[in-house]
């Protein structure tokens, strides 16, 4: 089987008897601990990059190779953390999801797998090759303009789609996969995407004066090495907004700062991961304006659209928590959601609804006349 892309540069870790293999010599794929248990029968500890994060998202990848008849057993050792993620198993013709035997408290799990060669992964792997695709295909339209916004602390570029009129008064920013293992998040904004530059090129963003940035992948170096949370420097990103210690917010920050004063922004949409569908909206903090918006665009639409239910959650602000939703409320004083997407939602749910979701927002967006 052809290799994923490139990984980082870290050497390969591998286990290997004389009738199977595993390895972690991909992009995606963490540098995870692995021991022989016997010829066809492995484990692998499942670990943080750093001391135990907010939210565990226990995230794995691994290939594997089995000459010969006969499964290969693979157990999974969590530090820090349950198991969560449903294996995706990939082959170079098909791929399905795995059943998995869970221990009792949810800190072990056995996998079993069929004989040949394929990549195993707590979710689809969405890596750069994936994120280059999306970005080539939108930026085919004229209604897109690709930018390089900064560098991720390991060099590599944090590029946005600018959708619509660079000139338009009102600015909607979208924020994706600050936490690496988000893949249905990540999923859910490229549909959110797709209907926004379909829109655009239909001219509904110029009637309404409103133009998008869209960040579909702030932390590259966390995705690229297998992270749960955080970016190479070991930091949650979505607890740096106002901090800026890091490039990757501190890059967004610096482009907002630079935009011209007619152009302010009027909403933020941050895409999440978590065991079921929600956003997470403003609370007490929330005004006038806010309710109305937050009314046009989900209220009463929580069991709509089929296959997705969601629900509506306020989180009132925590001062100094750093997320991205409670410092472009509290910055610029405009409504900014976290779209959170179930782990395991049908993947054609998610883009339904994510494409309805993207024409709902348009529709909500408040007349211009509004301050």
């Amino acid at each position: 089987m052809p290799p994923p892309a490139a990984g980082t540069g870290a050497p390969p870790r591998s286990c290997i008897t004389t009738a199977a293999s595993i390895s972690f010599d991909f992009e995606g794929a963490p540098l995870s601990p692995c021991t022989i248990e016997g010829e066809r029968e492995f484990s692998v500890l499942i670990a943080p990059e750093h001391a135990p994060p907010i939210n565990p998202s226990p995230w794995y990848a691994f290939r594997y190779r089995a000459d010969g008849p006969g499964n290969v057993i693979v157990h999974l050792r969590y530090l820090a953390a349950k198991h969560r993620y449903r294996p995706k198993w990939r082959s170079t013709t098909h791929a399905t999801s795995l059943d998995v035997s869970e221990g009792d408290d949810g800190r072990t799990a056995t996998l079993v797998l069929p004989p040949g060669q394929a990549v195993v992964s707590g979710q689809e792997l969405v890596g750069a090759n994936e994120q280059a695709a999306l970005m080539a295909r939108l930026d085919r339209s004229t209604s897109v303009t690709r930018e390089t916004l900064g560098r991720s602390l390991g060099g590599r570029p944090i590029e946005a789609l600018r959708i619509g009129d660079p000139s338009a008064r009102r600015l909607v920013i979208l924020l994706g996969r600050q936490h690496p293992p988000e893949v249905s998040g990540a999923i859910a904004m490229e549909h959110f995407l797709d209907t926004l530059v379909a829109r655009a090129d239909a001219g509904e963003l110029a009637a309404q004066e409103v133009q998008i940035l869209a960040i579909p992948l702030l932390n590259p170096d966390g995705v690229a090495r297998g992270h749960w949370r955080a970016n190479l420097g070991g930091v949650d990103l979505n607890r740096d907004w106002g901090r800026f210690t890091q490039p990757e917010t501190r890059a967004v920050a610096d482009w907002l700062g630079r935009l011209p004063s007619r152009i302010r922004p009027v909403l933020m949409v941050d895409f999440h991961s978590t065991s079921r569908n929600l956003f997470y909206v403003q609370g007490d903090e929330s005004s006038e304006e806010q309710e109305r918006f937050l009314t046009r665009w989900l209220g009463g639409k929580e069991n709509l659209i089929a296959g997705y239910s969601f629900s509506i959650e306020r989180r009132n602000a925590n001062a100094g928590s750093g997320t991205a939703k409670n410092w472009f409320h509290a910055t610029h004083a405009i409504p900014a959601y976290t779209y959170e997407v179930g782990d395991e939602t049908n993947r054609q749910a998610i883009a339904q609804a994510a494409r309805a979701l993207a024409v709902g927002l348009m529709e909500a967006l408040p007349p211009l006349d509004l301050p």
